[in-house]
């Protein structure tokens, strides 16, 4: 049999902010067709409008650094070069594309994908995780778009497609409905796209970055991006250039699965991918092969993305040592709020978190009030407090934050608009959307947790990996096995119940957990977890990465023929 055609799709950026040199790396690593990445986190989108506030672009600049490395030779070796670092500005970011291009003396074809901007529109602004009616004015709004405008572009001939807000997953889909000719009716490959999409989006997090057994990773510190070789069928292999650091395991490629997903139908503009039908199998050294994918026709709505300005905070952090660590906590905000009323604030969090760090977090619509007559009265109380009193943080001013709201609109309501070279592109007609019942879910395969037998209290960790992540308000927590008995063991024990009975600060939430047996996973959705998101949680670790490696330290019992031999 003869080696599947592929389209290699190479990730260079995991979010704006990530190694500069990554393009570079891509481009000279060994052969690729498309290069492309993510830029734009839900956080992202919000940094770029107080950019654009301040007068400063709003788009990621540090793709244009990127480009600039590469520009000459992917255009050479016909790399197509497929970004959303447009952001709030496609257009704006295709013309800086433009000047870096003739500087350079070179002449691309570079096209811009608009229409995911739905900013001053009237829109039905009931939030999609919790039902509630912002009553607020959006600051941004941008409809997730698909792959297909990006498909458009690159059938056109053009050698740099910039993008605003599309899914991540879109940045793979896109090049491959360009490739292979994937229609609306190419349910299975466009699910199989958007898996291969999924795993890539967050660079080296698919090739052992971020790893729960990052003992197992060799050479992280240079640990290379990954590569998905995608076929006609939508399938694909996940996998990395020679000689560069990291690993491609099938243990890599489940964690990077399970990060920031619900349920097993996974949503999207193009299709609905079923991630309960996903087949994971080794390929090779640092080579796993995604297949088996099913997809469905996508919702009649889009994901629309508003953000908010919604006030003022301030942080202030003490150090808490030695004896009675809670006790000098309460002294510490009695001392505070005796100077400054608890009650005058909108928000008020107070956190004592592990190694005695007590972080007081003060939110209002008042800048003044949580600026410095907050944390200078704080500072006032140093000689009149505990004993062995220090901060982390000196006096400073307040800042603005915002909200992130996820809202739907009506998939008709947006259209998607490309532009190349001052002319727009024709589109194909609208994607037909999902009317009726989903199909039914595959047949439950039936998990049998190990006989019983003698058991040893050690930690979770010790045979199962996890990952978490935010989405909006909510944290994700996704957890794996890598053999069926262990999976089988995990399934039957790790309830919502124990879970919470782990991890005590989750008592209070809301929790869903979802099943993916054909990956050997669990995942819960920890709704409310992050309250109004990122930008606005008040929690230390905002975006709940730290959430999946607190469950793997919590003690719990486990049969000792699943422990691993020491």
């Amino acid at each position: 049999m003869g080696v599947a055609v592929t389209l290699r799709i190479a990730n260079c950026s995991g979010f704006y902010g990530d190694r500069l040199s990554a393009a570079r790396e891509m481009v000279e690593g060994g052969p690729i067709d498309v290069l492309t990445g993510d830029w734009l986190a839900e956080l992202t989108m919000l940094i770029l409008a107080g950019n654009r506030l301040k007068g400063r672009p709003g788009y990621a600049t540090t793709f244009l650094r990127q480009l600039e490395d590469v520009l000459g030779a992917c255009l050479d070796r016909g790399i197509k070069i497929v970004s959303n670092a447009g952001g709030l500005d496609p257009a704006g970011c295709a013309e800086a594309v433009r000047e870096l291009a003739a500087r350079l003396g070179l002449s691309p074809k570079i096209a811009y994908v608009t229409g995911d901007d739905l900013t001053g529109r009237p829109l039905d602004l009931v939030n999609a995780d919790t039902g509630e009616r912002l009553d607020a004015t959006p600051l941004t709004a941008n409809a997730y778009l698909g792959g297909r405008p990006i498909a458009a572009a690159l059938a056109a001939g053009a050698d740099v497609v910039v993008t605003g807000r599309v899914t991540d997953a879109a940045l793979v889909t896109g090049p491959g409905m360009w490739r292979y000719g994937w229609g609306p009716s190419d349910l299975d490959a466009l699910a199989g796209s958007v898996v291969a999409g999924h795993v890539i989006e967050c660079g080296c997090q698919a090739t052992g970055g971020n790893y729960a057994f990052f003992q197992d990773v060799p050479d992280l510190a240079r640990c290379g991006f990954p590569i998905a070789e995608l076929r006609a069928d939508g399938s694909a292999v996940i996998t990395k250039h020679p000689g560069t650091g990291g690993l491609v395991s099938i243990g890599t490629v489940t964690a990077q699965l399970v990060y920031e997903i619900g349920g097993p139908r996974y949503p999207g503009p193009d299709v609905v991918a079923r991630f309960d039908t996903i087949t994971l199998s080794e390929d090779g050294p640092d080579r796993v092969l995604v297949s088996g994918v099913r997809g469905e026709p996508p919702p009649d709505t889009l994901k629309v993305a508003v953000n908010y300005l919604a006030g003022y905070r301030n942080t202030m952090t003490l150090v808490l040592t030695g004896l009675d660590v809670e006790a000098k906590a309460r002294v510490a905000e009695e001392a505070i709020w005796a100077r400054i009323p608890r009650e005058s604030f909108d928000h008020v969090d107070v956190t004592l978190a592990g190694g005695g760090l007590l972080r007081i977090t003060v939110m209002d619509a008042d800048r003044h009030k949580v600026g410095r007559a907050f944390s200078s009265a704080v500072v006032e109380t140093g000689l009149a407090s505990y004993p062995g009193f220090y901060g982390l943080t000196p006096p400073g001013d307040a800042s603005p934050y915002g909200v992130y709201w996820p809202v739907l609109v009506p998939a008709a309501e947006v259209r998607p608009r490309v532009f190349m070279n001052g002319d727009e592109l024709p589109l194909p007609d609208d994607v037909p959307r999902a009317a009726t019942v989903p199909n039914p879910a595959p047949a439950r395969r039936e998990v049998t947790p190990p006989a019983g037998g003698p058991v040893a209290r050690v930690p979770l960790g010790r045979i199962a990996g996890a990952r978490s992540g935010d989405k909006g308000g909510n944290a994700n927590l996704g957890v794996w096995a890598d053999t069926p008995d262990r999976y089988g063991w995990l399934a039957s024990h790790l309830t919502i119940a124990k879970l919470k009975d782990l991890l005590p600060a989750l008592a209070p939430y809301r929790i869903e957990r979802f099943e993916l047996p054909a990956i050997k996973a669990l995942n819960f959705v920890v709704h409310g977890l992050l309250g109004r998101g990122v930008a606005a949680s008040p929690r230390m670790d905002p975006q709940a990465k730290a959430l999946g490696e607190e469950l793997r330290a919590q003690l719990t019992d486990i049969p000792t023929k699943l422990l691993p031999d020491v």
